[in-house]
């Protein structure tokens, strides 16, 4: 007796043997078709559990991708929040440390560069950077053009992130270093890299729906970047507020006052290393 599925397909056949020839019975046909419509059953329920089995598997990995994605543009506990509540509720922080960098004359540079090189040098800076700010527990916010921001002490507030911030940059620097005695003995054009640090109060939150982004708000993101913006190439620019938190372990050089729009005159020191 033949099994075909619902679609009309001939999946088998069922046979039936038996030792003496005899005539089959109606009833006998009955058995046989019942017999057959339960193993018709039973071959497409489990056809049925194979695609079940295959889709959960599929859908699974597509989860994991995703979560990976929102990782990638968010912190995890930022991430785990909106994946939780479906949004993530804004916050004031009291004190957070806020880095900007910035690579000095890029405009010219990039205009008489090749696209492709200078899109591979800022990929190589920028994910060297990453490795650094994330041993130093400091979050990248985003980079813009040639300019990079992170910041210390949020979205899990710490007291360490005034001298996290500054390890991180001088790590960096020294990493700019060793990269341009490359580019010198290569007779390269070397990256001259200005860094600012402002420690302060911000709101932070998440904005965006289609692409999420976590960002920080403030006049102390505005000094932060007016740090890096004045500061000198090769060198680590600190606010006064971050220099008071760190002054006990770091070797900062006086630098003088800047001027800060609606600020007026803010005191600066280089950051030069740390101490013995």
């Amino acid at each position: 007796m033949p099994l075909i599925n619902p679609e009309g397909y001939a999946l088998g056949t069922v046979c039936v043997f038996d030792f003496e020839p005899r005539k089959l019975t109606f009833e006998h046909s009955e058995s046989l078709r019942r017999l057959s419509r339960q193993t018709m059953a039973q071959l497409e329920l489990r056809r049925k559990l194979i695609e079940l089995g295959n889709a959960r598997q599929a859908l699974e990995s597509e989860k994991t991708r995703s979560d990976e994605l929102l990782l990638n543009i968010l912190p995890a506990k930022i991430a785990d929040e909106l994946k939780t509540r479906n949004e993530v509720e804004p916050r004031h922080y009291d004190s957070v440390t806020i880095m900007f960098t910035d690579f000095k004359g890029f405009t010219r540079f990039a205009e008489a560069a090749e696209p492709r090189t200078l899109v591979n040098d800022l990929n190589q800076y920028f994910s060297a950077f990453d490795d650094i700010t994330e041993r130093h527990n400091l979050e990248k916010l985003k980079t813009i053009g040639d300019a990079y921001m992170c910041a210390g002490g949020l979205p899990e507030e710490n007291r360490t992130h005034p001298v996290d911030a500054c390890r991180a940059a001088l790590e960096i620097q020294e990493f700019m270093t060793r990269v341009n005695r490359q580019r010198e003995k290569m007779r390269l054009q070397p990256w001259e890299l200005r860094i600012g640090l402002h420690t302060g109060p911000v709101m932070a939150g998440v904005v965006g729906k289609k692409k999420f982004t976590y960002d920080i708000w403030g006049d102390a993101v505005n000094i932060a970047a007016r740090m890096e913006s004045t500061g000198e190439a090769g060198r680590i620019t600190l606010s006064e507020s971050t220099y008071h938190r760190v002054k006990d372990e770091f070797e900062c050089e006086h630098r003088g006052p800047i001027e800060a729009k609606n600020k007026g005159a803010l005191d600066t020191y280089f950051l030069n290393r740390i101490k013995p």
